[in-house]
């Protein structure tokens, strides 16, 4: 799976779990931040999300893998199959 369907599988998971419009999530909308406002339940949810569609375990990674889709995707790449 190449960066770009892990980014799109990503922000799928992300409008579907955490009911974030779509046209407003872009791979580099800040999800913490003033963009997209998620809070602490939401990381949660993220977490359970990554392990569902990738396998990767994200429980006490740290927060900057968090900041924008492409990080999480980043960090989805650099752990798959570890």
């Amino acid at each position: 799976m190449n960066h770009e369907e892990i980014c799109a599988k990503i922000k799928d998971m992300l409008v579907e779990n955490l009911r974030i419009p779509a046209d407003e999530l872009e791979y580099t909308s800040e999800l913490f931040g003033d963009d997209i406002g998620l809070d602490s339940i939401d990381s949660i949810e993220i977490i359970a999300g990554i392990d569902n569609l990738f396998g990767v375990q994200m429980t006490g990674a740290a927060r900057e893998n968090f900041q924008t889709i492409e990080t999480l995707a980043k960090y989805v790449e650099e752990h798959q199959g570890a």
